[in-house]
């Protein structure tokens, strides 16, 4: 997977953040921000649930019996570090609100995680690092992926938007141009950093601004 070129400015220096993949389709939507956010040489927790494991082994046809093993084969290379935590270790560092991240982005996130995250449903990794961004006021980022929504999913991203969570559904733009796939998931990984403030060149801006 190739990164498309990126922007780090000095403020951005050390900067660290939590990506969760979900079971809902569009793995490959997570692996490009970690890679992007790696290769701005940033620190990232990394979650993924078990259902996520398998989209990943299904849609990107990794070896996940591994788990280790696929990360450092995939993201090893990267000037940034990364450190996985299964879904199950509650106990982890980013389950506490006195350690400190940047934020966290949950991409792509399934109609169930985001139902646990609106209920305070803190039942693994995933949900409760998701409430400790809420708790401690730091940012956190959905990427829900679904479709047909039912008036349940509505509800809970209307709640969890009103209380600050921000929402960047999995729907890619075209005025842009995009030639390829890769074009279009760089697309929505670029919206995803335009709002935790984080300078990239991922695609063209309307208006011809990079």
């Amino acid at each position: 997977m190739t990164t498309n070129s990126t922007t780090l400015t000095s403020s951005d220096v050390n900067k660290t953040y939590v990506v969760g993949i979900t079971g809902a389709s569009g793995s490959i939507y997570g692996v490009k921000l970690i890679e992007v956010l790696l290769s701005l040489g940033f620190t990232v927790h990394i979650i993924i649930s078990n259902a996520g494991w398998r989209v990943i082994k299904e849609e990107l046809h990794w070896q996940t019996s591994d788990r280790e093993a696929v990360l450092a084969e995939n993201f090893s290379n990267l000037p940034g570090s990364y450190q996985y935590h299964p879904v199950a270790d509650i106990g982890a560092s980013i389950a506490s609100g006195s350690f400190r991240v940047d934020g966290m982005i949950i991409m792509p996130c399934s109609m169930g995680t985001l139902s646990s995250i609106a209920q305070g449903a803190s039942e693994n990794l995933m949900t409760r690092a998701a409430d400790v961004m809420m708790k401690e006021g730091r940012a956190l980022v959905l990427v829900p992926r679904e479709t047909p929504l039912h008036a349940i999913h509505l509800e809970n991203m209307l709640k969890l938007s009103r209380l600050g969570v921000k929402m960047i559904p999995a729907m890619p733009a075209f005025y842009f141009g995009p030639k390829t796939i890769d074009d279009l998931v760089a697309f929505l990984v670029g919206k995803v950093l335009d709002s935790i403030h984080i300078d990239h060149s991922l695609f063209t801006r309307w208006g011809g601004q990079p």
